[in-house]
């Protein structure tokens, strides 16, 4: 196994839910970002239904509930995931306006526009983004809004070798004119779009995980499976801090029209 270009995915489902389960995000994120997409989508009213897609432990969830009205369905993969977002919201009282459930973001619970807001921080990647557009355009009212951040090109051109990193693990990234008009293709009428700040990257994910890292490391010795994990997520930081200034995260904001029909 090679350790530069390994996929996240090439690694035990697992390893991978109890190393990113002991952090917040398992994303570059914040608050603030969260917060300035959000002032974007204009949800209303104690009866709109949002749904966080990809939500892993729900720190930006339970931050939508603070900051949201209305009930939001959180969907992860990882069941571990969920376990410590319902907990989490259970202690936080938001358990009677979250729920958390196990599945998968290739086939939704939702019936056609029954959502107000659609949200997917770091994780429509998993199905890609033209065909998370475009299948989840159905579940939104129209009117309705997404948000989602996803990896781009700051530039049209960019160093070999961060552009073969990218382009082994995530083929989809591409530029922010180039995602903006994707989503526009999907049927959504694009609302804004920005770049998450470094910090984003560094202080609320990468730095996090280095204080992690020595204790996974030290219940898994021996483990080369667990090792090649750490030493993936530090190539991942070590190449962000080399090539910051041509690729990151995004967060795009679409509405679906309001005479707009699945």
């Amino acid at each position: 196994m090679s350790n530069d270009n390994n996929s996240i995915h090439d690694f035990d489902f697992n390893l991978i839910c109890e190393y990113f389960s002991a952090l917040e995000r398992q994303g570059p994120g914040s608050k603030e970002v969260t917060l300035q997409a959000l002032a974007f989508t204009g949800v209303r009213g104690d009866d709109a239904r949002i749904a966080d897609i990809g939500c892993g432990t729900g720190g930006q969830t339970l931050f939508l509930a603070e900051n949201t009205p209305g009930q939001i369905t959180a969907i992860d993969l990882f069941p571990g995931f969920i376990d410590i977002l319902n907990r989490n919201a259970a202690n936080a009282g938001l358990n009677r306006r979250i729920k958390g459930v196990v599945g998968n973001m290739e086939s939704l619970p939702f019936g056609d526009e029954e959502l107000d807001l659609i949200w997917s921080e770091g994780a429509i990647y998993n199905i890609g983004y033209r065909r998370g557009l475009r299948e989840w355009f159905r579940f939104l009212k129209p009117g309705g809004y997404i948000a989602v951040t996803e990896a781009s090109w700051f530039t049209e051109t960019r160093p070999e070798e961060i552009e073969k990193f990218w382009n082994d693990a995530y083929p989809e990234i591409d530029t922010i004119s180039a995602k903006v008009a994707q989503m526009q293709e999907a049927g959504f009428i694009p609302a804004a779009h920005f770049i998450l700040p470094e910090c984003c990257w560094t202080e609320n994910f990468y730095l996090l995980q280095k204080t992690i890292q020595p204790e996974f490391l030290k219940k898994h010795a021996g483990n080369k499976m667990a090792e090649y994990l750490v030493v993936n997520e530090r190539h991942e930081a070590s190449l962000y801090a080399q090539y910051k200034n041509w690729y990151g995260y995004v967060f795009y904001i679409g509405m679906k029209p309001k005479n707009s029909h699945p």
